[in-house]
Order: structure tokens, then C-alpha cells, then sequence
């Protein structure tokens, strides 16, 4: 487990594949450069994961009106690895977006929402807003 550069080798070969077999704005393409990202911010490599991620955003915006549910993960990731390379700002602006649309298009008390409320709540107290934390971490156990 946690052999990410072996991971990065079938992920790159299942891109090939998929370029090959798909439209270049199928969003099976987006899927596979979020497997890139998965790998890359594990790595601690956030330059590579960002650019994964805006290549498959890319995608999703050619695929999917804003505010499809396959946004959610992908500002999701922006928001991890904008809170890996301490961008709080950005990160907090990311998660905040994924809550928006989980909460317009899922049941609720799905987990996807209780996570983006913990995520939130751990931009928050990264940057000292206990208050605000505290805020969102109640709203993720409720």
C-alpha cells in the first residue's frame, strides 16, 4: 500500500487508453486526471496535483453546466491541496463551493456533506477561527 508511483504508471496508461477511446470531453477523461491528483497530493507534489485538477475541470466544464454533483469532488481536491500548500484563502473558497453543490444536489445528511463541513472546519482552525471550527465540525456530527 501506498505505492503511488506505481499507481501514477496504470493511471497514465489507463489515460491513454481512455484518450483513445473516448471524446476529449467525455467526462471519464476528468475521472482519470482526479486519479492523477489523488496521487500527486499523497506525493506532496501540489504544482502537478493542481495541474491534474485544472485539466480536469477543463473537462467538466466542456461536459457538465456549473453545479453538476462531478464539480463537488473535483473543488474538493482544489480545496485539500490548496490547504496542503497552506493557501487557506483559496482552499476555504474551494470547499465552500463543493458545500453549495452537495447541498443542492444530495440528500440531506449525506456524508459528502458532513466531510465538506469537517474540511471547512479544519481551513478554519488552520487559520485560528476557533469559533468557526468549532461551527463546522458541530454541523458535520449532526
Amino acid at each position: 500500500m501506498g505505492d503511488y508511483s506505481k499507481a501514477l504508471e496504470f493511471y497514465e496508461e489507463d489515460l491513454e487508453i481512455t484518450k483513445k477511446a473516448l471524446p476529449s470531453n467525455h467526462p471519464d477523461l476528468a475521472v482519470s486526471h482526479l486519479n492523477f491528483v489523488a496521487c500527486y497530493e499523497k506525493m506532496g507534489d501540489c504544482t502537478t496535483a493542481l495541474k491534474a485538477l485544472k485539466n480536469a475541470y477543463q473537462i467538466q466544464q466542456k461536459a457538465f453546466e456549473e453545479g453538476n454533483l462531478a464539480f463537488a469532488s473535483t473543488y474538493s481536491w482544489f480545496g485539500r491541496v490548496y490547504r496542503s500548500i497552506k493557501d487557506y484563502s483559496k482552499s476555504l473558497d474551494y470547499f465552500e463551493k463543493c458545500l453549495t453543490i452537495v447541498q443542492q444536489t444530495l440528500p440531506e445528511r449525506h456524508p459528502n456533506q458532513a466531510i465538506t463541513y469537517s474540511n471547512i472546519g479544519d481551513v478554519h482552525r488552520l487559520m485560528g477561527d476557533y469559533e468557526k471550527a468549532i461551527l463546522f465540525h458541530r454541523n458535520f456530527f449532526s
